[in-house]
């Protein structure tokens, strides 16, 4: 009677214990699910432009020195110069200087564009298919498309159709290499949304400039959500003054941006630097961190 009595609380102790291991494997499983459904956090940017360091790999030693995640590299170029971020040197070079300083590329910029149309000039169509086979060897997902001064699509629709039919011929390219077209205008969002869908892929974005968009007269904050997933990346910008001091409501943005689901990069486009390049660098930086805390 006592080894019976004995086994059955072995049996029920037993019992209980794989009933509490099965119990805590569910609930790990169901917090590592949650952190995997919980957003993850920012990273903060600079173009290399803004830090006068267009197509030069010293950028990021400088956004490092700064406090920042990483740099938007510019492919460099002009009317008169091929982009120089096709060379496989240079290439090289940004390589090394992401191993040394400990730095990420962002994305890549064609500003080249706002001077080569692609809309109309053949260079600018070479040039954006050759952009995909850079991106591949640098690593990167994202290329931003410039559409102002000469490339301006805002109320062209011969210039539009034209974009539209050359996108086309390259979506295919780029999707295979897995590779975004990030497009940047005047456009408002329904413009932007219309673009998008007569190109009918994937690979084709929008890159979503908070204060171009604000410049416009656009509501940013609700167009942010109506873009919604077709929005690969953002520039931080404010035409009037130091962020936070000027017109763009950052907090309002990241709103927004929670809205939409957006998580990645906020790289930071400046226009007033009245302490100086890398002071106000420093200080937009300190504004947005506690509004866009680091990615872990």
């Amino acid at each position: 009677m006592i080894d019976n009595e004995m086994n059955r609380r072995q049996m029920l102790a037993t019992a209980a214990g794989l009933a509490w291991a099965v119990s805590g494997l569910a609930f790990g499983q169901e917090k590592k699910e949650n952190r995997q459904r919980q957003p993850q956090g920012f990273r903060i940017g600079v173009c290399d432009w803004t830090i006068g360091k267009r197509c030069d790999p010293a950028a990021l030693a400088l956004a490092k020195k700064i406090g920042l995640d990483g740099v938007q590299v510019d492919f460099g170029g002009g009317p008169d110069k091929d982009p120089p971020l096709f060379s496989a040197e240079l290439q090289k070079r940004y390589l090394e200087e992401i191993k040394t300083q400990e730095m990420r590329i962002a994305s890549l910029a064609m500003g080249v564009l706002n001077e080569v149309a692609y809309k109309s000039d053949p260079r600018a169509e070479k040039w954006v298919d050759q952009a995909i086979d850079v991106a591949q060897a640098l690593r990167q997902r994202i290329i931003l498309l410039a559409f102002f001064s000469k490339g301006d699509l805002k109320n062209d629709a011969p210039g539009t159709d034209a974009v539209v039919s050359k996108l086309r011929n390259v979506a295919a390219k780029a999707e295979k290499a897995r590779v975004t077209l990030a497009v940047e205008s005047w456009l408002s969002a329904p413009e932007h949304m219309k673009l998008l869908d007569r190109v009918g892929s994937p690979a084709v974005q929008v890159y979503y400039d908070v204060a171009n968009s604000h410049k416009m007269g656009y509501d940013i904050y609700q167009e942010i959500r109506v873009l919604g997933k077709r929005i690969c990346q953002f520039h931080a910008k404010d035409y009037d003054d130091l962020y936070g001091k000027g017109s763009i409501d950052f907090p309002r943005v990241r709103a927004a941006m929670d809205e939409a689901g957006y998580r990645g990069w906020f790289v930071m486009e400046g226009t007033k630097m009245p302490k100086g390049i890398e002071e106000s660098c420093r200080y937009d930086a300190e504004y947005l961190r506690p509004i866009f805390p680091r990615r872990v």
